[in-house]
């Protein structure tokens, strides 16, 4: 076992772990990656669950519409199914989650670089990357949101990209769509102040080059894993900080093709140079707010080596609409982080807890302070305001309550709401504040604006990020007849259009969904361009 060898776990002993604490769910009944997997694991998420009653999925017996099947397993809700797996991750319990996150940014520890590595046990290069059944086609990757995805997408992964002028390596977790055996779409993030790989990729396009490196990694070990969701300071290099929460340095190995560093234990690496020149439309794809995210321009990437150990394992993640664990991961380490900021740097008095509402609003638009009883209104109107600009990206609804209000229930946010506050005197709202992540986004140059409430004692829209539902029904059946825990579905369980969808969509996703994504390759592959940002709309309709 690698925890042995290195002082820290890797997926496959933490998924030893899992098991043996009964929180890990063996799936051997054959499985369409495409049409059936991610649906099966999200009725733990919409079909009335415990969040305590959710598992990680491992799947090992895969196969697609077209009845291939796959010797790679795939894993879904390994690191964040629920709080309690996210805590095996880290290695500590819940509640000491972010004294962990605290020391590991305040003692980082440099990696080490070897030169044998348990990802480069198999290699393909060149001629092995090309054709059906090879290179990126070989891999089980699922469609997340079947009956709206075009095609097969990375969700779990750590890509790494470097800066040009300082060597600083970045690692994000960004989504990329399979295009053909050898290409695949990047969509790094664009947002205010911009994600680090597109910081990178603008420097590189400065300072004139044709193509970026890059290294799209699954299967990291956990503590590295967890780098990629993780907002740290821009320049700062993941690998440190998760030394500092493994306490050792992290073993890197050089990458096969490309100047960067790897995890030397992570299960698959993907090689391969980002086209600096070209965009090429990308999605739709159910993203993490809860919508379907329409078509955009994004970055290409040809591959020039897959690498991965012997027998590995695939993540996945379980994103699109909350709760999912996408939204546990990014709540349990944003709530500790917005109660510090309000106790210790902004010395509130009074402050209880903070937290983000999860269902459907996805930890971004809603926030909940609850207060001890006769705080004073200063404290309160501080908190809210402190709590709204904490982060640009969350708090447009912030709400004060006291703790006899569960924030997790809406009812009683709602009496909460009609009973103690007057809105002429409890009611703030702020304007001039950027839309953040989500359906509307920043770069339309549309603004948005905060709410706020002192509770103590409101066109057409992308689809609804599920599955469709006969995807559902198809998955539910299934889930039956494995004998599964009784499912008590809680509306919405299942994915619909809200007006902005167009048949060309529903086309691709029919042929994503029945194993033919790389015809949409060939048709995305046409419409690239080179006069357009990246995330520019592309509506096929318009062709």
């Amino acid at each position: 076992m690698s925890t042995a060898k290195t002082g820290y776990p890797d997926l496959h002993d933490h998924l030893d772990t899992l098991k043996s604490r009964g929180l890990l769910q063996e799936i051997d009944h054959p499985i369409d990656k495409d049409s059936e997997l991610h649906p099966l694991v999200r009725w733990q998420f919409v079909g009335g669950m415990d969040e305590a009653e959710r598992k990680a999925f491992l799947f090992t017996n895969i196969v697609n519409a077209q009845g291939r099947k796959y010797d790679i397993p795939v894993v879904v809700g390994a690191l964040a199914a629920n709080r309690e797996i996210y805590s095996v991750g880290m290695g500590s319990s819940v509640e000491e989650i972010q004294a962990r996150w605290d020391h590991a940014l305040a003692n980082p520890i440099p990696p080490k670089l070897v030169s044998d590595a348990e990802c480069q046990e198999v290699v393909y290069e060149g001629a092995d990357l090309l054709g059906e059944g090879r290179g990126l086609d070989m891999l089980p990757i699922p469609i997340s949101t079947p009956g709206f995805d075009s095609a097969p997408t990375l969700t779990a992964t750590n890509v790494i990209t470097v800066d040009p002028e300082t060597g600083v390596q970045n690692m994000g977790t960004y989504r990329c769509a399979l295009k053909a055996s050898d290409r695949l779409v990047v969509r790094m993030a664009t947002r205010v102040g911009g994600a680090g790989g597109y910081l990178h990729y603008q420097a590189w396009k400065k300072a004139g080059h044709k193509t970026m490196p890059c290294a799209i990694v699954l299967g990291c070990p956990p503590y590295v894993a967890f780098m990629g969701p993780q907002k740290l300071p821009i320049g700062m290099d993941e690998f440190d900080v998760a030394g500092g929460l493994a306490g050792v340095p992290i073993e890197v190995v050089q990458a096969r093709t490309v100047n960067l560093r790897v995890p030397a234990q992570s299960e698959i690496v993907i090689e391969g140079q980002i086209d600096l020149e070209f965009l090429e439309p990308e999605a739709p794809f159910g993203e993490s707010h809860g919508h379907v995210a329409l078509e955009e321009f994004n970055l290409p990437m040809k591959i020039t080596a897959i690498t991965h150990r012997f027998k590995p394992v695939i993540p996945s993640y379980i994103s699109q609409v909350a709760p999912s664990e996408s939204s546990v991961i990014k709540r349990v380490a944003y709530e500790p982080l917005f109660l510090a900021h309000l106790r210790n740097a902004l010395g509130i008095k009074g402050v209880k807890k903070v937290s983000l509402h999860e269902p459907l609003t996805g930890l971004l638009r809603v926030t909940i302070i609850t207060f001890e009883k006769n705080t004073p209104k200063t404290e309160i109107w501080r908190a809210l305001y402190g709590s709204a600009f904490f982060k640009g990206d969350c708090g447009k609804i912030c709400i004060a309550v006291n703790e006899d209000i569960d924030p997790d229930n809406a009812d009683a946010l709602l009496w909460a709401m009609a009973y103690r506050m007057n809105p002429v005197a409890d009611v703030r709202t702020l304007d001039h504040r950027g839309q953040g992540h989500g359906p509307k986004r920043e770069n339309d140059g549309e603004e948005d604006s905060t709410l706020l409430m002192d509770a103590t004692m409101k066109g057409d829209m992308p689809p609804l990020a599920l599955p469709t539902k006969d995807y559902m029904e198809r998955s539910k059946a299934i889930w039956e007849q494995l004998g599964l825990p009784k499912l008590r579905p809680q509306a919405p369980w299942f994915g619909y259009s809200l007006g902005d969808w167009l048949p060309q969509w529903d086309a691709s996703a029919l042929r994503a969904a029945t194993g033919r994504y790389l015809e949409n390759g060939e048709i995305s592959l046409a419409q690239q361009r080179n006069d357009v940002k990246a995330e520019s709309k592309f509506r096929p309709d318009a062709v």
